[in-house]
This record gives structure tokens, sequence and C-alpha cells, in this order.
């Protein structure tokens, strides 16, 4: 008789603690949607809760715009593991994420295609941000034409550029791309170290080799406090992502 009072009792229990679990997650996922709401009409960087890899690209807003295979800069396929992520600023104070993207589908950023110079005759790179949207040109597995030629900045890195026309909010620029680096940190194991801004790169051959690249995060040509700020910014997304068991990265290709 003792067995069989037990048994009922220890289903019972085990009944009510997975229905405690779904409740959590129940209210896990509510506090995630309005998080999400909010940061639709605040800078973004009130965003400081946990989030699932997911979630943290689906707050990225990336809308897919490439450039079509075997055209312009996709002539050639070039393929590559990530191992950096350079990030550039447009100096275009008229062009938006929608018109950046609407050139390169077009070829209309033509470069001199010389020996120890552009390869392909095109600037290329993967991901144009905004205050509102991040607009992806090249999957992150092909090469981009964006940094030091035929260096690891074009062989290794991933290319994101930052608008600068005068209607977008600089800040929730930075915020967005401080996102997309962190989740593209996330999926392809690269160490902050690594993001670097392209000044980084030495462009051999032209004058200064250095770019003063993005301009409003370098001091005096180079990386100094206000690039550390953004790093830090980066550090705190990537601190965000948590990952349960058997939950897999999924969004950017």
């Amino acid at each position: 008789m003792r067995k069989l009072i037990i048994q009922p009792i220890a289903f019972l229990s085990s009944f009510f603690y997975l229905f405690c679990a779904l409740l959590v997650c129940s209210c896990t996922t509510t506090q995630i949607e309005q998080s999400n709401s909010k940061n639709q009409t605040t800078s973004i960087r009130v965003a400081t809760g946990s989030v699932l890899p997911v979630h943290l690209y689906r707050e990225i807003k990336v809308v897919k715009r490439f450039i079509s295979k075997g055209r312009y800069g996709r002539k050639y396929k070039r393929t590559m593991k990530p191992r950096y992520i350079t990030v550039h600023s447009t100096q275009n104070y008229t062009g938006n994420a929608w018109d950046h993207a609407r050139a390169l589908e077009k070829g209309k950023l033509r470069a001199p295609k010389r020996r120890n110079g552009n390869r392909i005759g095109y600037l290329t790179w993967h991901f144009t941000v905004q205050e509102d949207v991040v607009i992806q040109h090249l999957p992150t597995i092909e090469q981009g034409e964006h940094a030091d030629f035929n260096g690891p900045g074009n062989n290794y890195s991933v290319g994101i550029e930052m608008c600068e026309h005068r209607s977008n909010s600089r800040q929730r620029t930075l915020d967005r791309t401080a996102k997309l680096c962190a989740s593209l940190m996330y999926q392809y194991k690269i160490p902050l170290k690594n993001v670097v801004p392209h000044q980084h790169w030495p462009r051999k051959g032209t004058k200064p080799e250095h770019k003063n690249c993005p301009h409003y995060l370098m001091t005096n040509g180079r990386p100094g406090k206000k690039w550390s700020q953004f790093l830090r910014s980066i550090k705190r997304q990537y601190n965000r992502i948590q990952v349960p068991q058997a939950v897999a990265m999924s969004g950017i290709e």
C-alpha cells in the first residue's frame, strides 16, 4: 500500500514543477517581446536583458538585399571564413542604407581594378547600418572589397558600413552596429580584439596608408577613447547572449 501512495505523490510533484517551468518561460518570452517593442521608439542601448541568439538577431532587423550572383561585385565567388569584423563609416551625408543597397545592386560603386589594388573593379561590403535597419548585401561567407585590397581585411573580415546621412541618428546607428557585431562574434567565434576599424588595415600604395575610418570613432586618426567606448558597447551586447542547451544560432547567412 505504501508504494501505491508514494507514486501518485511523486507524479503530482513532477507535474507541479513542470507547470512552474512553463509559467516562467512564458513570462520570459513576454518580457522579451515588450523589450523589442520599446526599442522601436527609443535608443536600443536600453536593451540590457539576457537574450537568445535568435532574439538578438531579430532586434538588429536585418533586411537581405544581396547583389545578384555573377554580377558586379559578385561576378566572382570568393569564399571566406570570417575571422574579423571591420567597421567603416560611409562619409556620405546624403545617402541612406537603401541608397547604398541600390548602388551596390546596380554596380555603381566602381573602383580601378589593378595589381596590388582593387581585385574586382567594384567596392563591396556585407552590411550597411542606419538607425532603424541593417541591410545585408553579401553572404558573410563571401569576401568583400572594402578594406585592404588583397590583405586579411578583405580576405577574412565582414565589412560593416555605418550611415551618416543628416536625418540619421548616429547614436542609434552605433547601438545597432554594436548588436550586429555581437551577433557575428557569437556566430563565428570572433574575439572582441578582432573587431577593428577600417583604420586598422594598411592599404599599401596609398597615402595615407591607414585611412581615418570610421572618422568619428577615431582620435587623431587612430583608435582611442571613443573606439574603446564602442568596443565596450559591443561587449555589453555580447554578454547579453544566453545559450540554453540545444539552441542553435540562425539568421545571418
